[in-house]
């Protein structure tokens, strides 16, 4: 193996003789002019050699006695034994392999199809290897000489795709799995090319693509977004969103379905399961994010998740100045901030019909709506006995179909309690996020349902707020949590706030309110369902009038100095007064008395005079807005009384409790 050499003859394609009988035709020879070169294409019928290559470092341990003189030049062309023949002609080697420019590649890509291996040939004057060295060696000579050059043939080949690739080009010539991108880059698939149009770009070839169309759906909807194939999930570059322990959220597309492609590191594969796990145990209700199915590589798990608008954090930021912007990691932050803020605006455009506020600073029937459908995700999930542990404005999707609907989303740390177990007990693994987690969370001690409520209770001071905490900043919130150092200062004038929040922010987990509890509170009431509850509560206790010691009625007007502030009449327009004076004298320091009149303009509204109907409004907002304004904290106080008094009562069960969310 010190001396091989690649010959070749070129045949005319008129001449119909096989390459062996070219190669024993006397005139068929080398022309015998000294020290010519060839132009290619070789002429016709003709052959030369193309190519010499010594080397003596390979195997100098055993030709070492037998070796060469040196050669200084490696694609020098030496002297060799031919019989007949004592002139050799050679191609101009340096431009041979150098020059992807020009023709000599093409020429030489023909000539290999008629390569002379020395030794064959002796009696006719082909080429030969060094006469001392036996045919075997000189076949492996050119056998690995041929490989080089088909290597190099292919090289150029890849590196053409490589630049017709800068342009723009089809999907599928993007979209490969990631094996194959692998073995590309090892070398082991570097002598194959890959024909663009016989690949869908998912692991199908044309023709299964054309037996099972469905398989088409992925490659159609995404069209020519960059990314790529994994199984049935196409995964975009375009990123959503961003979480711990390296989970990104990318766009996606899942049999022909947009979806929000969760990728999260293969090394937490147990929070995936666990993701999974929980997703399809709960995923049938409106209010929890949809699952659709997972695929993995040898890095990643990724789960097809449904896709939402934006997240519950961004929504409140678009209509919010106060609200915080979230924290983003030391790489590029101001980088980071600002596509997100361009990521905001461009869901303005979507959500420019949305109203998250009135004018007088209460939350709007679709923020209550969003609201309540976050506790209904949780009414859900604690029916099945799977606790969240990880609630905050960021983990609650928004869907926008034929209005906004609030799902519930990421559960990787959320836990599944079997049988009649109520709790994780202590030191419960997995964390949730800082600054919405409850005290025995933060101190590792038994968590039950109750860690979702104190969450939801954060949450919904954020929302009403907007963007608020009302444990502070977001470096002294865990530290206040741990304190009980709450201020519900900015949710005072909203009595049902007040009320709700404090109770699910309580320290003490057990006297939490359930998930069902909270669904039917008054904070979610409607106008409609208001004046419902007030005209009931009047009716019941009129009743008790005819009890001298009732207490029920004496618990109500025990309310009066908080429900009511003052005499109601100073509160109320003199044609009012005269209106009501008309039919009944009443005590302007009884709350039964307010209730029956507000029961009794109700019921009697069209006989009112127009002069009356302006100043009360209309039926239900303007009417309950007129009372509500004037007794802000009438409603929460009579629920109260009520819910102790009258909660078992079959006509109050609406107001209550219920089966159906």
């Amino acid at each position: 193996m010190t001396v091989s050499e690649i010959g070749a003859a070129f045949l005319c394609q008129d001449i119909e003789n096989s390459f062996s009988g070219a190669l024993s035709d006397p005139g068929y020879g080398l022309p015998s002019e000294p020290g010519v070169h060839f132009n290619m294409p070789l002429p016709c019928q003709s052959k030369a050699i193309v190519y010499r290559f010594r080397s003596h470092n390979m195997l100098e341990p055993f030709y070492k006695p037998n070796m060469l003189s040196e050669a200084h030049d490696q694609d020098m062309i030496l002297p060799v034994l031919q019989p007949k023949r004592d002139k050799i002609l050679s191609l101009p080697s340096p431009n041979l392999f150098h020059n992807s420019d020009s023709d000599l590649v093409p020429s030489l890509a023909q000539m290999t199809e008629n390569l002379v291996i020395s030794g064959m040939q002796d009696v006719n004057g082909g080429l030969n290897l060094h006469s001392e060295r036996p045919n075997a060696l000189s076949f492996i000579s050119f056998t690995i000489i041929l490989v080089g050059f088909v290597t190099y043939r292919c090289a150029l080949v890849a590196r053409k795709d490589i630049e017709s690739n800068k342009q723009p080009s089809s999907l599928n010539a993007r979209t490969v799995s990631p094996k194959r991108k692998k073995n590309r880059k090892s070398g082991k698939n570097s002598g194959i090319v890959e024909d663009k149009n016989t690949s869908s770009g998912d692991g199908y070839t044309s023709s299964e693509s054309g037996n099972r169309p469905w398989l088409k759906l992925n490659t159609s909807v995404h069209g020519d977004t960059d990314g790529r194939t994994i199984g049935k999930l196409f995964v975009s570059n375009v990123e959503i969103a961003k979480g711990s322990n390296g989970t990104i959220v990318l766009e996606g597309i899942y049999e022909g379905r947009p979806v929000a492609v969760k990728r999260l590191v293969k090394t937490h594969h147990d929070v995936a399961f666990k993701e999974i796990q929980n997703l399809i145990a709960s995923d049938r209700h409106p209010n929890i994010v949809r699952w659709y199915g997972v695929e993995s590589d040898q890095d990643f798990v990724y789960l097809a998740l449904e896709r939402c608008t934006c997240s519950l954090g961004d929504l409140i930021e678009m209509y919010s100045e106060t609200s915080e912007i979230p924290t983003f990691t030391d790489d590029q932050p101001t980088e980071a901030m600002i596509e997100y803020k361009v990521r905001l605006d461009s869901m303005r455009s979507i959500m420019q019909d949305v109203k998250l506020w009135k004018s007088n600073g209460y939350p709007s029937p679709m923020l209550l709506k969003l609201m309540r459908d976050v506790v209904s995700g949780l009414v859900h999930l604690h029916e099945l006995g799977i606790i969240h542990r990880d609630l905050k404005p960021q983990n609650v999707l928004i869907i926008k179909e034929r209005s906004l609907c609030a799902k519930l989303s990421d559960m990787g740390i959320s836990k599944h309690l079997v049988g009649d177990v109520s709790s994780l007990g202590h030191h419960a693994t997995g964390y949730g996020s800082a600054g919405w987690q409850a005290s025995e969370q933060l101190l590792q001690g038994r968590q039950t349902r109750a860690v979702d409520m104190f969450s939801l209770g954060c949450v919904l001071f954020y929302c009403i707020t907007g963007g608020r905490h009302p444990f502070g900043d977001r470096f002294e919130r865990d530290i206040n949590i741990v304190k009980n150092k709450a201020d519900l200062f900015l949710v005072e004038y909203i009595p049902e706030a007040v009320d709700l929040i404090s109770h699910l922010l309580d320290p003490n987990a057990e006297l939490r309110p359930k998930a069902l509890e909270v669904f039917h509170h008054p904070l979610f009431w409607n106008s409609e369902m208001r004046l419902s509850f007030f005209r009931d509560t009047s009716d019941r206790v009129e009743l008790e009038d005819r009890e001298t010691d009732s207490d029920l009625l004496k618990a109500l007007e025990s309310i009066a100095p908080v429900a009511l502030g003052t005499k109601w009449d100073e509160k109320m327009e003199p044609a009012f007064l005269n209106n009501i004076g008309r039919y009944r004298r009443y005590k302007f320091n009884s709350v039964r008395d307010l209730l029956r009149v507000m029961r009794n303009k109700l019921n009697h509204y069209r006989e009112l005079p127009i002069e009356i109907q302006e100043i009360l409004g209309p039926v239900p907002d303007g009417f309950d807005d007129y009372f509500a304004s004037r007794f802000p904290k009438l409603l929460i106080e009579v629920y109260k009384v009520m819910y102790k008094y009258c909660r078992e009562e079959e006509c109050f069960q609406k107001y209550f409790k219920s089966n159906a969310v």
